[in-house]
């Protein structure tokens, strides 16, 4: 992935792989704080997306998987809110000059949306899982994504 040529909320995502990698490797307090800093590059207040949000979702799709990461229901929940989305195609219908921005707005969401939906079949595995907290964040994102 040629990170430094697309883009997050800070410009260049070039710092991405780096707080990927300190979510899966870190101490707790470590991993949290680059996953807050994820969240806000690619997820910015919670409902506005970026190029890189849909190149970062499978990443953390596996970081889901790997109960070694400390902070998968906060990774849950920031795919629930990447699935939520639809900032950019609600303010298209009011302004449909914004589908013919040189930054493709709309398409990055509907791909990050696109990105959270494709690996789903993820879910019943950590509706298992015994952390009543996963699970919580798990079955929030599995009403999102049924929707």
């Amino acid at each position: 992935m040629p990170w430094p040529e697309i883009k997050d909320s800070t410009g260049s995502a070039a710092d991405i792989p780096f707080l990927l990698t300190t979510v899966a490797r870190g101490d707790a307090d470590s991993a949290g704080s680059a996953l807050g800093q994820l969240r806000r590059r690619i997820c910015q207040f919670g409902f506005i997306v970026d190029e890189a949000t849909a190149a970062t979702v499978p990443f953390l799709w596996e970081l889901v998987r790997r109960p070694e990461v400390t902070c998968r229901a906060q990774i849950l929940q920031l795919l629930k809110s990447i699935a939520d989305t639809r900032q950019w195609e609600t303010t298209a219908v009011a302004y449909p000059k914004l589908l013919h921005h040189p930054d493709n707005y709309v398409a990055w969401e509907r791909a990050a949306r696109d990105a959270v939906h494709a690996q789903r079949d993820v879910l019943p595995q950590l509706l298992t899982e015994r952390d009543t907290e996963i699970v919580r964040a798990t079955t929030e994102l599995v009403a999102t994504l049924t929707d």
